[in-house]
């Protein structure tokens, strides 16, 4: 599928929704939702079929023709059943007012009066339309001239009459029975001219018909063309002349066929009688459709429009044909007598008529959907049972049927043709064209319908526009997914929130997205929060669980994994704006803890780097306020011990006096602020769990990052001061002392370092045990002097 048809749907779409609350502009038939798709489709089929894309199979060319078709008829239909019909009189009255009324009038207000015998009216109109194009026969320079020069030539010749070649050239010579033919030439022609004839009936184009068989020297065949049109005579018809269109002489003559009973009774006959070609015998039937000539006139048919057209031409001309008996054929059919003898018009008993001729019109037209084809997409082809469903009123179940099988799993998205059961007329369902283009013209008729306000099932049309989306998303088609995900309604931000949460791409492009979705009437706050949280929850649900043995700090760390990046960038959602600051405050902690409780040292520190400031001024809950501002604390103490281990790396022994002075000046200022900073953590209740809900979730992993990091602050801080004793004297002092600090019952460090897998306590005393011994190296016996001095 050509990718412009994505997005120029997509801008038809928007358009529509911009004038929703406009009936007549969305139904208009130029400029309508309905018209923009179909010549959206035509435009495409056009292209394909200029040859400018060479992998696009016969198949998908012929479904984006049937889908223009099927908007085609869609407009055709809506505007009748979305607006309020014009009030017309009832055929008897209408007689009672005006004996001499016109039969075509009364036709006109039998179809007025009968919503369901309209809208087939209209179903016929449209199948006029999409027919294709008749062929022309050869253009003659004379009637049966072939027949007539070869009878000239042997008169000429004294040969006699040749055999088997007619002698009379009236136009039933052929048929009297006594196995007399046309010229070969003539015979063929003859065909050619009744199967264009046909062609043009069922285009409904009976003006042209009837030029072709003038042009053919066969002007008795026009005026039984033209025996079809129903008597008409403006001047005494109780109706007033369309605006425009007034014609003085169209006014006062008439024109139309006054006994067009009788001449139904004939072609009836004619298309029933074997001595006549099977070409004559479907034109007769064609023009005169009744279950009579049913079996005459499906022969002729080759596809499922034909098929559609012949039944819809039977229902129609029946139904007018028995309404028409009711009122006894008017004058111009009945005479005046039939008028005297008119009957009451009974309101019950009409509509009880109608009920019962509307059930046996749908089941005719059900009986369509198993009907075999010669040409063309069979009758289970989706297009075709979209169709008969539009024209049957029953596209609510259309879309719960196809939805079904969506849910169901029926459809390969790869595959380029699919079979579902189709409810509606208990048939199997081939989609016979490509996923995508189905999809697409489900999701845009949900869409089409809601518009103009025809109830859709909401599970059904959910599905399918998931369906869509996840089309649109394959196709790379990133900007249309906002637009299709408003028209979720409730799951609007749900599903466009999924879209996002698999959106892979830099920060810039994840703004942008965003901003998407205010453009198209979405919450962007509450999109961005349950994008990260959805984020969030694939991350969680991928990664292994904060239990076990605790980390080790010491090791190499690895590169970030796949999905600890998808963690780490998950709160790039919630800091875009600072209306979701607060909820960005509550991610952030969550994520901090699990990378800290992992281990994962520099992938929190890079996460904090990546948080506004004004993270830092949010003071409520308080609880999560003061754990934030504790990763502030630590990442500053941590920073603190990795400038120390930096400066004590550039001690060179080539220093000169005044550099090394000013390098151990530095020194002990980085050492004495780093211990200044530890001890400050170490006595302030440093991530302290509430010990409340020991049970929570929070409670484990903050009491976990104090096993990891107290023992390890506490053990590099004693190295630290315990290396610098050479360089700074009073170190080793502070190092010791700082050993009341972790004794201490008010702050109870030594807690902390009796997980099993942690750094043990006796590795901390190991180390002072050390310490001390380094006391005892200028002399002395007196392990406590170095403390004391």
């Amino acid at each position: 599928m050509s990718e412009r048809l994505y997005a120029s749907c997509a801008k038809v779409l928007a358009l529509c929704q911009g004038i929703k609350d406009d009936l007549p502009a969305l139904l208009d038939p130029v400029s309508g939702f309905a018209p923009r798709l179909r010549q959206l489709c035509r435009d495409q089929v056009e292209e394909l079929e200029s040859g400018a894309t060479s992998d696009v199979s016969r198949v998908e060319i012929e479904a984006l023709r049937l889908e223009a078709n099927t908007w085609g008829l869609l407009q055709a239909l809506m505007p009748a059943r979305k607006t309020e019909p014009e009030h017309h009189l009832n055929p008897r009255t209408i007689l009672a007012q005006n004996p001499f009324t016109p039969t075509l009038t009364l036709a006109q207000m039998i179809m007025h009066a009968s919503p369901l015998l309209t809208e087939l009216v209209i179903v016929r109109e449209w199948l006029h339309e999409t027919a294709s194009s008749p062929q022309h026969p050869e253009a003659t320079t004379g009637y049966w001239k072939f027949t007539k020069h070869s009878v000239m030539q042997t008169l000429r010749t004294g040969q006699g009459t040749r055999e088997g070649l007619v002698t009379e050239f009236d136009p039933d010579a052929v048929n009297r029975g006594a196995g007399k033919s046309l010229a070969a030439d003539d015979a063929a022609f003859e065909k050619t001219l009744t199967q264009s004839l046909y062609s043009f009936v069922r285009g409904g184009r009976l003006d042209e018909a009837v030029q072709l068989c003038r042009k053919a020297h066969q002007p008795w065949r026009a005026a039984s063309i033209r025996g079809s049109l129903l008597f008409q005579w403006r001047a005494i018809a109780n109706e007033q002349p369309e605006e425009g269109f007034e014609d003085e002489e169209d006014t006062e003559g008439w024109e139309g066929n006054r006994r067009r009973r009788l001449w139904k009774s004939t072609c009836v006959k004619a298309a029933l009688n074997p001595n006549l070609s099977d070409p004559e015998r479907v034109l007769y039937a064609a023009l005169a459709p009744t279950p009579q000539t049913f079996n005459v006139l499906k022969s002729a048919c080759r596809t499922w429009e034909d098929h559609l057209w012949a039944q819809i031409s039977i229902l129609c001309e029946e139904k007018q044909t028995a309404e028409m008996i009711k009122l006894g054929g008017g004058y111009w059919e009945g005479g005046l007598e039939t008028l005297e003898d008119l009957p009451i018009s009974m309101e019950d008993a009409d509509e009880k008529e109608e009920e019962e001729w509307e059930k046996e019109a749908s089941a005719a037209l059900e009986t369509l959907g198993g009907v075999n084809v010669d040409d063309g997409p069979p009758a289970d082809n989706a297009f075709h049972v979209s169709q008969l469903a539009i024209i049957l009123d029953r596209s609510h179940s259309l879309l719960e049927t196809f939805a079904a099988g969506l849910t169901d799993g029926v459809y390969d998205s790869e595959s380029s043709e699919y079979v579902f059961p189709f409810l509606l007329l208990r048939k199997i369902m081939h989609l016979g064209a490509r996923y995508p283009t189905m999809t697409r013209f489900f999701a845009h008729l949900c869409l089409f319908l809601q518009l103009i306000d025809i109830s859709v099932p909401p599970l059904a049309t959910q599905v399918i526009l998931e369906a869509y989306l996840q089309v649109l998303e394959r196709a790379g088609q990133r900007d249309l997914i906002a637009m299709y995900a408003g028209a979720l309604g409730d799951n609007a931000v749900e599903r466009y929130a999924m879209f996002l949460t698999s959106l892979d791409a830099d920060i810039k492009e994840r703004k942008l997205a965003l901003t998407r979705a205010r453009e198209h009437g979405l919450d962007v706050d509450r999109v961005a929060i349950v994008t990260a949280e959805r984020t969030i929850e694939k991350s969680f649900d991928l990664l292994p669980q904060l239990k076990g043995p605790l980390p080790s700090i010491i090791a190499l760390q690895n590169p970030p994994s796949e999905v600890e990046t998808l963690l780490l960038r998950s709160i790039e959602w919630t800091i875009f704006m600072e209306a979701t600051y607060d909820t960005a405050l509550e991610q952030a902690t969550v994520i901090l803890r699990y990378f800290l409780g992992s281990g994962r040292v520099a992938l929190a520190r890079g996460l904090l780097d990546m948080l506004p400031r004004e993270l830092a001024s949010i003071n409520e809950p308080e609880e999560r306020a003061t754990e934030y501002l504790h990763y502030g604390q630590f990442f500053n103490v941590w920073g603190l011990l990795d400038r120390v281990v930096e400066c004590q790396s550039l001690e060179a022994s080539l220093m000169n006096k005044d550099t090394r002075i000013a390098w151990l000046k530095d020194y002990k200022g980085l050492i004495d602020h780093a211990y200044e900073s530890i001890v400050k953590l170490l006595t302030s209740d440093w991530m302290l769990p509430d010990q409340s809900n020991p049970a929570d979730r929070r409670h484990h992993e903050m009491q976990r990052i104090r096993q990891i990091y107290i023992p390890e602050l506490i053990l590099r801080l004693h190295v630290v001061l315990y290396s610098s004793r050479e360089h700074i004297t009073g170190n080793l002092k502070i190092a010791l002392e700082l050993v009341n600090i972790v004794a201490d019952s008010r702050y109870k460090l030594y807690d902390d370092f009796l997980h099993p897998d942690g750094r043990r306590l006796a590795e901390y005393l190991g180390a002072v045990r050390r310490a001390v011994l380094a006391g005892l190296e200028n002399g002395g016996s007196d392990p406590f002097k170095v403390v004391s001095s």
